[in-house]
Order: structure tokens, then C-alpha cells, then sequence
């Protein structure tokens, strides 16, 4: 069975990872059975296999694969046979357009809702971590990052407005069915609504309306991962 390091919080159960969702969501769309280990931050001596140090990584048989985008283009090799993630050019090309925008255009906006409430979830060890790279890489402390939330909900609003303009005509991002170029931006999504105490997407919106369609696809994959909100 394929296999999947899964980047996890203190609980084991809670799997917040944008990245690790979008290959979820990949293995689910190809039907494949596969099996999740949790795997923390500070545990990059179990993947020193790839060559590097970040989750996903897939083990299917004897092959390491990692990077959700990677791993898509392999899948779609690999099983051929099954529904496909990127069907043509085109697709590939959208989805590499989709990548670069939600980890540069999204992501900064959502990192000032998100940041704090995935420290707050991580062990000590990896709490550690966390806030040093993260400070550095930001600049500034978790704290001041995410001190302005209701400015914050306004710029990821402002964000997925091109998102929202295209579900107007279209019921996926990729057309009549889903495709990478939507797992991609709900494993971003889905980060803020597994580890957020407070999710930031509005009900009455169109992404809102998306979000939880995929949710429930593939037998609840989505819809069933355990939340911070589950331990209140």
C-alpha cells in the first residue's frame, strides 16, 4: 500500500498540512488506497531517504517521491489508468499558475490567521522550530504577525476574489469536475479549517459553497479530519 508522512500537530490525529492535503486529495481522486504516518517538523532524520526535509513524501514500493506537485505529475504517470489530475497542457499549465499564486498571494494572507493557531498546536520540540524559522522568514515575531484579524479576514477575502469570480461560471476550478488545479488551492483552505480555532471562509460565498462540496468528496475525506475545534 502506498504510503504518506503527513505533517501532524501534538495530537497525532490532526493533519493540517496545505501540501499534504493537495496530495490527499490526489490519491483520493485516483481511487488508491493509501496509508498516512504522522510525521512533525522536527522529525527530518525519518525522511532523510529524499534528500530533504519536508512533508509529503510518498513510499510507493520501492520509490520515494516528494513535493505535492511532484507527486501529482507522478501519480498521473504511474497510474495512468485511473481519473486523471492534470489532463493535457493546459491543466498543467493552470495548476502551475494556481501553485504560484496560492503559495505567494493566499498564503500571505492567510499566515496572519493561521501562524499562531498552528504553534499552539505543536509539541515543544517543534514549537521550538517553528517559531524560529518562521520569525525569520517573516521578520517579526508570531504575535505581531497575527496581531490584526479583522484586517487579516479582509485581505484573504480581497484574495480569493478572483477565485470567487470564476466559481460564478464554473462549478470547479477545472472545469465540470475537479482536478489538481482545485486540490491545490483546498489544501490551502483546508489548513485555516483544520487548525484554525475560528475558520476564516464565509458561508454565503461561492469558494465557501466549493470548499464544501470537495469536503464531501471521496467519502468524506475532508469533511471527516479531526479539527482543533473537536478537542473544545
Amino acid at each position: 500500500m502506498i504510503k504518506l508522512y503527513d505533517l501532524a500537530g501534538i495530537d497525532p490525529n490532526i493533519r493540517f498540512s496545505l501540501y499534504c492535503w493537495r496530495t490527499k486529495m490526489s490519491l483520493a481522486h485516483k481511487d488508491l488506497k493509501f496509508e498516512t504516518i504522522p510525521w512533525r517538523f522536527t522529525e527530518k532524520e525519518r525522511i532523510s531517504q529524499t534528500g530533504q526535509g519536508k512533508v509529503p513524501v510518498l513510499l510507493d514500493g520501492d520509490s520515494f517521491v516528494y513535493d505535492s506537485f511532484d507527486i501529482a505529475v507522478y501519480l498521473d504517470k504511474t497510474y495512468a489508468d485511473r481519473p486523471p489530475l492534470m489532463l493535457g497542457h493546459g491543466a498543467k499549465a493552470a495548476a502551475v499558475f494556481m501553485r504560484a499564486w496560492c503559495d505567494t498571494q493566499l498564503l500571505a494572507s492567510l499566515c496572519e490567521l493561521v501562524i499562531k493557531d498552528v504553534h499552539s498546536s505543536l509539541t515543544e520540540q517543534d514549537q521550538a522550530y517553528f517559531r524560529e524559522t518562521r520569525e525569520q522568514r517573516f521578520g517579526k515575531s508570531l504575535e505581531e504577525l497575527c496581531n490584526n484579524r479583522p484586517g487579516a479576514l479582509k485581505r484573504v477575502k480581497q484574495t480569493l476574489m478572483p477565485v470567487e469570480q470564476t466559481l460564478s461560471v464554473n462549478e470547479y476550478i477545472g472545469g465540470q469536475s475537479p482536478n489538481f488545479t482545485d486540490f491545490i488551492l483546498f489544501g490551502s483552505l483546508m489548513w485555516a479549517h483544520v487548525i484554525c480555532t475560528d475558520p476564516p471562509l464565509d458561508s454565503e460565498t461561492k469558494v465557501s459553497v466549493w470548499f464544501n462540496s470537495l469536503l464531501d468528496m471521496y467519502g468524506g475525506l475532508g469533511r471527516q479530519a479531526p479539527t482543533v475545534r473537536d478537542q473544545r
